[in-house]
């Protein structure tokens, strides 16, 4: 009986221990740290072997085929051990689709990925279609195939997902574009984080569709000295292309077999350049996927977008707080500063992944009237923006931030949780900061 070792007991450790059971593996889940209750409780009734708190080499190394959860870095011990055994390590996206025959679209890039594949999946099911969304979001993709009941699927990949594959290939692949991330996990090299991500394309044939960011100067150097089977679609916001998304005359153009569709960018439910960019991806991935042009009109005007993604949470003295949680790099927080009208009050901070504060420092001294430091260690954000705002306050918990922002924003200016950084620190994840967030300003 082949045997599948899955580590890790989170959602993804225990989608895929779901689906290798339903389909004849012997399972064994083992997890470094603690498995949440939720888990347990499923794999328990599941009947699936399981152990926390440590690994059992032993157990481990009679291993057929090994899931890695993409939180567990390749360079963990006993991941060196399996690759010194040459047993076969391998991420959930690649184990799920061996055993599902759907329409795959696959989402990366450094940001914009949760907005674009949400909305992606939002144009596919307002269109009719059996779809499902998973991935690095949701319901895990192992768990959805085990269900087998979609005939396709929209997956939000992160590089760690990507470097888990061999033959994965979805048949539409968007990359929304790239900038310094998760460096710390690619020795500090940016070369092999651009690599990961363009694994999304390297089993695709010419049958098959690469939509990205043709802005991008990254993205195009890349494609220039490695060449990709598929059929390239950019989108642009600076030029006309012959084929894929451009925008001219405020008005989003989508052409694809010489069928021009156009929309205007003023009716598109989620405002600002970045969302322009990701309202072009899903629009070109939906035109390829036959859904009607009215119906990718009605969708894109009703789209708000996702939870902590730039989210209006509540008014407080004509005080408006806003929850950009999910901002882990200082990319997308440049696109959050870059989008604040009034002068805002910016709580940033966590664990640091290599960033540059630098490209921010014209927009905070445009922009930001104070800066509150939510992390462990802030030192690197005092020496960035120490001497370009009055005010700076360090913080070491969420509630304290919000008390400290309230007492220092005036009425007409913003508060903005856009962290730049990983939320390990003082929290479970980002969602975790972001409802805390949500929470504590409730609370005022």
């Amino acid at each position: 009986m082949k045997r599948l070792v899955v580590l890790g007991g989170g959602e993804s450790g225990v989608g895929t221990a779901i689906l290798g059971k339903l389909k004849g593996y012997e399972v064994f889940v083992s997890d470094f740290g603690m498995i949440k209750e939720t888990y347990k409780q499923v794999l328990i009734h599941n009947e699936i072997d399981w152990e926390e708190g440590g690994h059992s080499e032993r157990k481990i190394l009679k291993a057929s085929v090994v899931m890695k959860s993409p939180g567990i870095p390749d360079t963990a011990p006993i991941v060196n051990t399996l690759n010194a055994h040459e047993i076969r390590v391998v991420s959930e996206i690649e184990f799920a689709a061996m055993f599902t025959d759907a329409t795959i679209v696959g989402i990366t890039g450094s940001n914009g990925k949760t907005t674009t594949a949400t909305l992606i999946h939002a144009l596919l099911d307002d269109g009719g279609l059996n779809v499902a969304l998973g991935g690095n979001i949701g319901k895990s993709f192992a768990e959805q195939v085990a269900r087998g009941t979609f005939q396709n699927f929209v997956l939000e990949l992160s590089s760690f997902q990507l470097d888990g594959i061999d033959k994965f290939a979805p048949h539409i692949a968007v990359l929304t574009n790239l900038s310094p991330d998760h460096l710390d996990r690619y020795n500090y090299q940016y070369e092999n984080y651009i690599a990961s991500k363009f694994r999304i394309t390297k089993n695709q044939t010419s049958d098959d569709y690469f939509i990205y960011d043709g802005d991008d100067l990254e993205i195009e150097r890349w494609l220039e000295s490695h060449p990709i089977k598929a059929k390239k679609l950019p989108f642009s916001l600076q030029k006309e292309v012959k084929e894929g998304a451009y925008l001219k005359d405020k008005k989003i153009t989508i052409l694809i077999d010489n069928k021009p569709f156009t929309m205007p960018i003023a009716t598109l439910g989620l405002q600002g350049q970045h969302n322009v960019k990701n309202a072009m991806a899903a629009t070109t991935v939906a035109t390829l996927l036959k859904i009607r042009k009215e119906t990718i009109r009605q969708s894109l005007e009703h789209f708000q977008g996702v939870e902590h993604r730039l989210e209006k949470v509540l008014k407080i003295n004509n005080v408006m707080y806003i929850n950009d949680s999910k901002a882990t790099n200082v990319n997308a927080t440049f696109y959050a500063l870059d989008s604040m009208e009034v002068p805002t009050v910016w709580i940033v901070g966590g664990v640091d992944k290599g960033n540059d504060y630098s490209e921010l420092l014209p927009l905070v001294n445009e922009k930001v009237k104070a800066i509150i430091c939510l992390g462990v260690d802030n030192s690197k954000i005092v020496n960035s923006f120490g001497n370009i705002v009055d005010m700076m306050v360090e913080t070491d918990s969420m509630k304290d931030a919000i008390q400290v922002a309230y007492r220092l924003a005036e009425r007409g200016d913003n508060v903005l949780l856009s962290p730049a950084c990983a939320s390990f620190d003082l929290f479970e994840n980002y969602e975790d900061r972001g409802r805390q967030f949500k929470e504590a300003v409730r609370n005022l």
